[in-house]
């Protein structure tokens, strides 16, 4: 018994699940702003003309 837990099974599952979460973390610090798509010129076109439209509103 360690911790209140008679299990070594429910134990396991506890540092498993706790050891999933850090490295979703490290994983999504890494991976922090990387971007996949690569921009298209009208892309920048259509981001250009929307904010002339916003500031007309």
């Amino acid at each position: 018994m360690y911790m209140g837990i008679e299990s070594g099974f429910v134990f396991t599952g506890y540092i498993l699940c706790i050891a999933s979460a850090v490295l979703c973390v490290v994983y999504g610090l890494l991976n922090w702003n990387k971007g996949s798509e690569k921009v298209d010129i009208e892309d920048v076109k259509w981001a250009d003309k929307e904010k002339d439209v916003e500031k007309e509103f």
